[in-house]
């Protein structure tokens, strides 16, 4: 269980950093990887508790991540 969750914020706080680097949003290193790493525990604690999700956490770490960054407001590139 402890892996899974060291390995889920490690999976969202690359998804949040290259998310940024390749330009998809605009907020910032460190917003961008805390946004990704707060949907990703989201994720993992829904998992945990109902078992809705995918049947990888990585796979869930990944869309939860993407997706958090897709809800929160950003600044979309022009």
């Amino acid at each position: 269980m402890f892996p899974t969750l060291i390995g889920t914020v490690v999976i969202a706080g690359l998804v949040g950093f290259f998310s940024e680097r390749s330009g998809f949003t605009h907020n910032g290193y460190v917003q961008s990887i805390i946004i990704c790493i707060g949907g990703a525990f989201v994720m993992y604690f829904v998992t945990l508790m109902f078992g809705i999700g995918f049947r990888s956490p990585g796979i869930n770490a990944i869309a939860a991540s993407v997706g958090a960054l897709i809800i929160v407001p950003t600044r979309w590139r022009k």
